[in-house]
């Protein structure tokens, strides 16, 4: 059964994606980070909090389950429901996936969803946004894209698999199904980019900053082929490149970069950090967006950059 939400009374469903927030040991720079997180939330009213990955940063010496609860507490404390998907470093040292999951799972207000045992990786799930007895209006689609890829003859990051493609479009034909065939809108989140954000910039650019190279997968699992065929899809959340934060629009779907939360990894002092806010309108399609940042800037329209 998947999560159902609503929206407010004045028909507005707004969404916070923190990403790369690299919680590691809770001291000096998580605090910085921290300040980041309220500052946002403060500057924000959020109906949902989404963490698209490396949310913690493991050590040898630190316990994952408490740093990722001290990372969580600014959102938590508030009551605001949040999800998440993981990151390619989370679980790098002294948890597994399961167990992180399960640990996020039970956490107060957390809406997050193991979801089939059968797919790769934890955490691919739905969540439903609409009238409390109503239909689905928005679909919000969650998947783990992995950590290295496990194909010795293929270097780097991971991809969503072919069986987690298969659910998702199984999950879009269901959606359809009960909406007279027609797609429900739907928004996607993961962690490591699609190849095609690298294939929209050299082809058009965007808008927003790429100040280092897109670091997605080195062969194309077919994710966004099946956005397309299935439809619905409006836009697609990822994070793992701390220095982009761009987004376009590719055959009719925003392929979004988030803007990088934590200051425990690398970035630069030109590139304040914050969050992408996303925000839905009930009755209106499509979604707007933004960044705000920990120095209370908010951008609303991000610079064009063409090819």
């Amino acid at each position: 059964m998947n999560h159902r939400m609503t929206y407010r009374e004045d028909g507005t469903f707004t969404i916070i994606q923190f990403t790369d927030v690299h919680w590691q040991d809770g001291l000096e720079i998580d605090r910085q980070t921290e300040k980041v997180i309220r500052a946002v939330l403060d500057a924000e009213s959020p109906d949902l909090v989404v963490f698209t990955g490396d949310l913690i940063y493991p050590s040898d010496t630190t316990d994952p389950v408490e740093m990722m609860r001290q990372a969580v507490e600014p959102v938590v404390e508030r009551g605001i429901p949040w999800a998440y998907v993981f990151g390619n470093h989370d679980t790098e040292k002294n948890i597994s996936r399961t167990e992180l999951i399960e640990a996020i799972i039970v956490q107060p207000h957390s809406i997050t969803q193991r979801g089939p045992e059968h797919l790769s990786g934890e955490g691919n799930y739905v969540v439903e946004i609409g009238e409390a007895e109503g239909e689905c209006e928005v679909a919000l689609y969650f998947l783990d894209s992995g950590d290295v890829s496990s194909v010795p003859s293929v270097k780097g990051y991971d991809w969503i698999r072919r069986e987690q493609i298969d659910w998702y479009a199984e999950q879009s034909r269901e959606l359809a199904s009960k909406n007279g065939g027609a797609p429900i809108p739907a928004l996607a989140f993961f962690h490591i980019p699609l190849p095609e954000y690298e294939e929209m910039w050299m082809e058009k650019g965007g808008y927003g900053s790429k100040l280092e190279k897109v670091c997605c997968p080195k062969i194309n699992s077919g994710m966004f082929t099946a956005m397309v065929e299935q439809g619905g899809v409006m836009g697609t959340f990822c994070g793992h490149d701390h220095l982009n934060d761009f987004w376009g629009e590719w055959y009719g779907i925003r392929l979004c970069y988030g803007r990088a939360t934590g200051l425990n990894t690398y970035g630069r002092e030109d590139f304040p950090h914050g969050a992408r806010i996303i925000r839905l309108e009930q009755g209106v399609s499509g979604f707007s967006t933004w960044l705000q940042l920990v120095t209370g800037e908010k951008i609303g329209q991000q610079e064009q950059n063409p090819r």
